[in-house]
């Protein structure tokens, strides 16, 4: 026969710190009183009773000399009020995870959310907190009482919905009720607050069952999270609950040849040997002589510590909405990585990292034998072996890649395998122009300058990786360039006198004159910085390395389109914009003006273009003249009026026909 026990089993943080604190007041020689019994196992509450310590179930009936413990499960705002006015000290043992479900729920309350809680109506967790939801609040046992609620009108839908779950509650129903919960709300806030060990408890106790004969569950029949293991198990194979050794029976183990054990959270170290020293006995009376498991054993392979910061190595073996779980062979701790210490990007869900049945390589964070848990880190582990990298491509001038994932004061963090890489801001950008801010979440290419390998600490720079590659564009351009070329190329920037463009490593200058046919005062009347423009190269100097490029385009020449469209003796309509002595200057076209001299404004004598003129006048004009070569037009008001005098009159023709 084979026993094997869950790796996590006995008493959780929460209840070994209130065992703890009431053992350490009784043993000062204070009065004690717990408000409720202090953990829900007979064995615990029976030997804090003989040595002195009093349960009581209200605040009001504690003595002045005593010391109330209030228990891990926590408790109502209004019971701190009661023992506060009548000056009672108070030792608050309330586990720091139902401490957050109060917090998350106050905070909730006081934005006027509706408040639910998935868990056991009558627990006393759930009881503490409800003091903190306000009066809008409903506790859920399971989906069903979901759907029955939002029925009813107890639970209006156009509220905000704020839902917790009590720490120990079922995994399984949790997982049900928030399948629900999203069917039937859509202004919803779900906080996972199940207890990690919990989860962890009830996934290796339902694991365990599936591969014994018959599994025990040791913890107090009032236990939330006993039952809970007793609910998970009892579906799948044989399983007994039992509160201490003297329960054992020998019939129990007949035809079986693989023993499941699990404890619950409740269940001090000295009940689960008692039970495995009955148990090996009664094994041993069984007649299995040559059974070669040590149950002792097993069990110390359960509580076995390792030391932080050991490298380890584990497989993926679950997640939970912020964690991986893992397994690592012969260590019995519940075992997982938090999302802070899975990876130095921004990930939403532990899934985005890795897969069930990966093999990690990771670094011990912290140990809680006491809880039966381990925390690992991947994203350290990952530094550390990231570190050599780094350290080795300082000698070697190797260019390392990586994501920036901040802005920090006086440049940027970047991430490259696993380590942090400070740049600063005069090596973040190829200008000391450029805003750094536009670096973050961009995968970058670097150099590492300088290490510390004493801090853990390198500077690299982005900007000399930017300069060779540059370096090696302008080589590249040179050898290839000639005048005519055609680019499409980035305004990286503008200045009084034209634009400067980016050829792809290379940058060429657009004099004003060449941005457009028009008079402009500015380029940035006729592009962009950033600006994805098409030009082509006028004029290199490559002594120098100087490129003069062309923008404008030939078919909008103003000179083009006039010589297109326009001939002598049209009449145009005009629009005067300047005035000389000799006469007035009209806009024919954007771009060209024309000459109205100044004995061509009218018929009659005029002595200056002002006294028939204004300028934004428009008038109409004929054009008298062309002489493209010296870009030159005539027009005149006079001849077109002339013309118009020796047309007949219309009456008068018509009355002689």
């Amino acid at each position: 026969m084979r026993i094997t026990v869950a790796k996590t089993a006995g008493f959780c943080f929460g209840v070994d710190r209130a065992v703890k604190m009431a053992d350490d007041l009784l043993a000062a020689g204070r009065k004690v009183a717990t408000l409720g019994e202090l953990i829900h196992n007979p064995v615990v509450t029976g030997s804090l009773a003989a040595r002195g310590a009093r349960v009581i179930e209200r605040p009001e009936e504690a003595e002045p000399d005593e010391v109330v413990v209030i228990r891990s499960h926590g408790v109502g705002p209004e019971v701190y009020r009661v023992l506060e006015a009548r000056g009672i000290q108070i030792a608050d043992a309330t586990c720091p995870k139902v401490r957050k479900v109060h917090r998350i729920v106050g905070e909730a309350a006081g934005k006027g959310h509706l408040i639910l809680i998935a868990g056991d109506p009558e627990h006393p967790e759930v009881l503490g907190t409800l003091g903190y939801a306000g009066e809008k609040a409903f506790v859920i046992p399971d989906s069903k009482a979901m759907q029955d609620l939002s029925i009813s009108d107890k639970c209006p839908k156009n509220l905000w919905v704020t839902m917790v779950s009590q720490t120990t509650f079922s995994v399984a129903k949790w997982l049900n009720c928030v399948s629900e919960a999203k069917k039937l709300y859509t202004k919803i806030e779900i906080f996972d607050t199940i207890c990690t060990t919990t989860w962890n408890r009830q996934r290796e106790a339902e694991s365990l069952a599936a591969e014994s004969d018959v599994m025990f569950v040791i913890g107090g029949r009032k236990s939330s999270n006993t039952r809970k293991l007793y609910e998970v198990c009892a579906p799948v194979c044989r399983t007994y609950l039992i509160e201490r050794a003297g329960e054992l029976c020998a019939d129990w183990f007949k035809g079986a040849v693989r023993v499941g054990i699990s404890a619950g959270a409740s269940t001090p170290a000295s009940t689960i040997k008692e039970v495995q020293e009955t148990m090996t006995d009664l094994v041993k009376n069984n007649g299995d002589e040559n059974e070669e498991f040590n149950f002792e054993e097993a069990l110390e392979q359960s509580l076995k510590s390792v030391h932080t910061g050991e490298k380890v190595t584990a497989v993926v073996t679950g997640f939970t909405p912020n964690e991986v779980v893992v397994d690592i062979s012969g260590i019995k701790h519940a075992s997982y990585i938090p999302m802070s210490e899975l990876t130095e990007e921004s990930v939403d869900r532990p899934e985005d990292v890795v897969s069930i049945g990966d093999t990690l390589d990771l670094i011990v964070v912290r140990v809680n034998d006491v809880e039966g848990t381990m925390v690992l880190s991947k994203k350290r582990f990952d530094a550390m072996a990231g570190l050599e990298k780094v350290y080795e491509a300082a000698d070697t001038g190797e260019i390392l890649e990586g994501n920036v994932v901040d802005i920090v004061k006086g440049g940027v963090i970047a991430i490259t395998n696993g380590v942090r890489v400070f740049i600063p801001a005069s090596h973040a950008t190829m200008s000391r122009n450029e805003p750094i801010e536009n670096l973050r979440g961009k995968h970058v290419r670097f150099k590492i300058l300088e290490v510390n390998r004493q801090r853990k600490r390198a500077v690299g720079s982005i900007r000399q990786v930017l300069k060779e590659e540059r370096k090696a564009k302008e080589e590249a351009f040179w050898q290839t360039a000639e005048v005519g070329q055609h680019f499409t190329g980035e305004v990286k920037s503008l200045t009084s006198y034209g634009a400067f463009v980016d050829l792809g490593g290379v940058d060429g200058m657009v004099h004003i004159s060449e941005l457009s046919w028009n008079r402009i005062k500015h380029p940035s009347e006729v592009v962009k910085v950033g600006q994805q423009i098409e030009v082509y190269i006028r004029d290199l100097d490559v002594e120098n390395h100087k490129i003069s490029l062309g923008y404008k385009k030939d078919e909008d020449n103003p000179w083009f389109i006039l010589q297109r469209d326009y001939k002598v003796g049209d009449v145009v309509k005009v629009k005067i914009v300047s005035m000389t002595t000799f006469g007035a200057f009209a806009e024919i076209i954007p771009g060209i003006d024309g000459l109205i001299h100044i004995s061509q404004i009218a018929l009659e004598r005029v002595a200056k273009p002002q006294d028939v003129l204004t300028v934004g006048e428009e008038v109409e004009a004929k054009i008298t003249e062309m002489d493209f070569d010296k870009k030159r037009i005539s027009l005149s008001i006079r001849a077109l009026r002339e013309e118009r005098q020796q047309e007949p009159d219309a009456e008068a023709v018509s009355e002689a026909e």
